[in-house]
Formats: C-alpha cells, structure tokens, sequence
C-alpha cells in the first residue's frame, strides 16, 4: 500500500515478527504470553511465538487465547446475533457503540473468528499509543490510527488521508474496518452516533452520494452490550468531574483497559445490524444534499444500533431506580436488584448525587433510548 499512509497504518507482514520481538523482553508481555498461554512452559511459549510471522499468526496464537480466557473467568458467557447477513470473504465497514476502550473491538473480531468472517482493522485514537509497547501491539494487532490532539490543519489533512485509507482496506485490500460510533467511549449509556464520523469516512468520495459511497462500503451497525460495565465507577467519575477541564491523568487509558479486561461483566451480547438497499433508496430518494444525506444515515445507525442493544436486568433495575418507579420489575428478580444495589453501594459514595445519578444513568439510558425509537 502506498507509503503516504505509514504514520497511520498497522504492520505490514515482514514487519510483524522483529516488532514482536522486540516487545518480548518487557514484563507485560511475559504476564500476556503467561495468560494466553497458560498450559505452556517458557521454552514452549518461545518456540511458539517464534513462528509468529503475521498479524494473522499474532491474533490466533495471543489474541484468540487471551480473549477466551477473559470471557471464561471474567463474564458469563457472550452470545451474538445478526451474523447470518454477513456475507464469507466480504469486506465490511462496521460502525458500534463504544463501551470498552481494548474489548469491543477484541470482540467483534472474536466473533467474527468464530462465525469464519474477514476480520477488522481497527481505527484508535493515537493518544492511546503514546508509550513504544501500546504502539507495537496495537499495529500488531490491526490498528491504524487516528490524530486526536492537533492543529486544525493538521487534523483536516490527517481526516482525509484516513477515509482514503479506509476506503483502500475495504475495496482494494479486502480489509474489514472497525470505527466508532463517536469519538470516545459513551460514559453516559447513550450511543448516540455523530455525523462527523461519517463525514470523515465520506472524505474520498468523489461523487459526494454518501448513500452510494455507504453502500458499497458495505456498512453495519454493531452493538455490543455488557451486563455489567467493569468501568462503570471510573466513567461515572469521570462524568462528575469533566466540567472541571481537569487534565487527563497519564495512566488513565490504561486503567481503564485493566479495569474492563479483568472486571466482572456477566454476561455479554454483539448485535449484527443490517441496512437495507431500500433505506439507502429512500434516502437518495429524497434528499439530494450530500450533509442531509450524512444526518440521515447518521439518524439510522443510531437508531439500529440503540434498537440491537441487548438490555439486561441491570439495565431495567436502573431505569426503575433512578425514576424511582417499578416500572421495569418484571424484567429482573428481586435477588438481581439487591445485588446491584450493593454493588452500586461498594463502587461510589451514593450520597454523592452526582455519581449516583451519572452510575444509574449510563446503565439506564439504554432503555429510554430503545422506548424512544
């Protein structure tokens, strides 16, 4: 692929297997490699990772394990729905909800293994790649990168030369792409997605029909739901404290990383939506402007992936008790509510409005949200 993309792309095959290496020495790599490869003496692990070669090679030796492991000791199971509108060896733009700043991407491409589907290269913002070791797995595992802190300038340009990357991975590379829905993880429930996402990825069409462009990107709604959110006291603190413009504390990222890789999650679901020729149609149909058209479909992948969120009791228990209501009850036993009223009580000060009401509310959002589709 042409060298102009490679301050943003990930790995190329012959680049794999000595940026492996060199990350090998590090200590957190060793406790991966000892997680993933749980069963295997040191020598073993070394002959193992010695035939890494691919990124491809990378996911199914390290990501696929360690993925395994997580949902085995940290959650009750991951189900999926959907898949069966995806199509073997096609490309797709996937566009989710953002929950978990490392799983839901791991996820989807844990599902997607599962299912035999083309897996994704990821776009991340670049302020979670600042240290050697993050950048190296982060190109290992198929991310590419987008600029998060620059000058406008700098950002249009880096904005263009992303969609035209996207758009070379989906048509020409045969590369499924995952990308947000917003910038940053939603830390209030709500998976509201923004037109400017779309109007990034709609940079290299020179048409200017995003209904056209969209289309043959082969674009699908993802929404992935947890039970219970590991971060959820770190995001609603985060949620208390914003409006204070506060820097963000350097080991920040990565606390939430460990936080939702280790942390209970109970159950877990990924939605496949899907968007039908006839709504792209209607669209073109009616609207010819090219931001009109971006609002649209920005209108529908909020609503598919609002409406393919999968709500838990946790979610409905939520809603009743920040309305203080018992609207919700037949959705959850008294038993699930005790407990996550405890386990509210242990995470934050519930004399704290504040953080009582931004706990309840990221869980809660979700189903207001789906009532209002």
């Amino acid at each position: 692929m042409d060298e102009k993309f490679d301050n943003i792309r990930f790995y190329h095959p012959e680049e794999v297997n000595p940026a492996f290496r060199f990350i090998l020495r590090h200590p957190m790599m060793k406790l991966l490699l000892k997680y993933s490869l749980p069963n295997l003496s040191d020598e073993e692990i070394q002959q193992t990772v010695g035939n890494i070669k691919s990124i491809e090679d990378f996911q199914n030796t390290i990501i696929y394990p360690t993925i395994q492991n997580v949902l085995k000791s940290s959650s009750d199971g991951f189900t999926i729905s959907g898949a069966e509108h995806l199509k073997k060896e096609e490309a797709y733009l996937f566009i989710s909800n953002h929950r978990d700043i490392l799983l839901d991407t791991s996820l989807l491409n844990f599902a997607l293994l599962e299912k035999g589907l083309n897996l994704t290269a990821s776009v991340i913002g670049d302020n979670l790649v600042q240290r050697d070791l993050y950048l190296i797995l982060a190109k290992l595992n198929r991310n590419f990168f987008v600029k998060r802190n620059a000058p406008p300038r700098e950002l249009l340009e880096n904005s263009k030369l992303l969609s035209e990357y996207i758009f070379n991975l989906l048509t020409k590379d045969n590369r499924s792409v995952w990308i947000a829905q917003r910038e940053g993880r939603a830390k209030d429930g709500n998976d509201f997605s923004q037109a400017g996402v779309l109007k990034m990825i709609a940079m290299n069409d020179p048409q200017s029909n995003p209904c056209q462009y969209f289309r043959k990107l082969k674009l699908v709604p993802v929404s992935i739901s947890y039970e219970l959110d590991p971060t959820d006291k770190l995001k609603a603190e985060k949620t208390c404290t914003e409006h204070l413009n506060t820097e963000k504390h350097k080991n920040e990222d990565f606390l939430n990383i460990m936080t939702g890789v280790s942390g209970q999650k109970k159950r877990i679901h990924l939605h496949f939506g899907n968007i039908e020729d006839a709504v792209y149609t209607e669209i073109e149909n009616s609207v010819s402007n090219s931001s009109k058209q971006i609002q649209r479909l920005t209108e529908v992948l909020t609503k598919q992936i609002v409406e393919g969120y999968h709500l838990w009791p946790t979610n409905y228990i939520a809603a009743d008790l920040l309305r203080n209501s018992t609207k919700y009850a037949e959705n959850y036993t008294e038993a699930e509510k005790q407990f996550f009223i405890k386990r509210m009580n242990l995470n934050i000060d519930k004399s704290n409005e504040c953080l009582a009401n931004a706990f309840l509310a990221m869980y809660a959002n979700p189903v207001f949200n789906k009532a209002n589709c």
